[in-house]
């Protein structure tokens, strides 16, 4: 099971939510990212094993930073993606970006993280 963690959004108070959320249920968040580009710079230099990251994001949209892990040496992180939307309004996006799942932000839980990465 996942249990480090990089969590990427731009507003910093969702990112201490879902810190102190995470940490709670035992997972490690190793930093947080508050767009694409560090998001693909703090995977590389921590190797986390699980990203959390917003689809909407200021420079480089979380469906393409997604790709963009999963596209690199195979050590690519498991991803789960997150969203004020809902997960139709989204439609075959969130399939062809790789990630394990989705969980709108308010359901986002340590629960339901891990029962998308079984």
């Amino acid at each position: 099971m996942a249990r480090t963690v990089l969590i990427v959004d731009d507003h910093p108070s969702f990112r201490a939510s879902a810190r102190r959320m995470l940490e709670a249920d035992g997972y490690e968040v190793l930093a947080e990212a508050e767009d694409g580009a560090a998001a693909l710079a703090a995977v590389e230099q921590l190797r986390p094993d699980l990203v959390l990251l917003d689809v909407r994001l200021p420079d480089i949209d979380g469906f393409e930073v997604a790709r963009r892990l999963l596209g690199a040496d195979g050590q690519a992180p498991q991803i789960v993606l997150t969203s004020s939307n809902d997960p139709n309004d989204l439609g075959e996006a969130i399939d062809d970006s790789g990630a394990c799942g989705f969980i709108p932000k308010g359901e986002l839980t340590g629960t339901a993280v891990a029962a998308l990465l079984r």
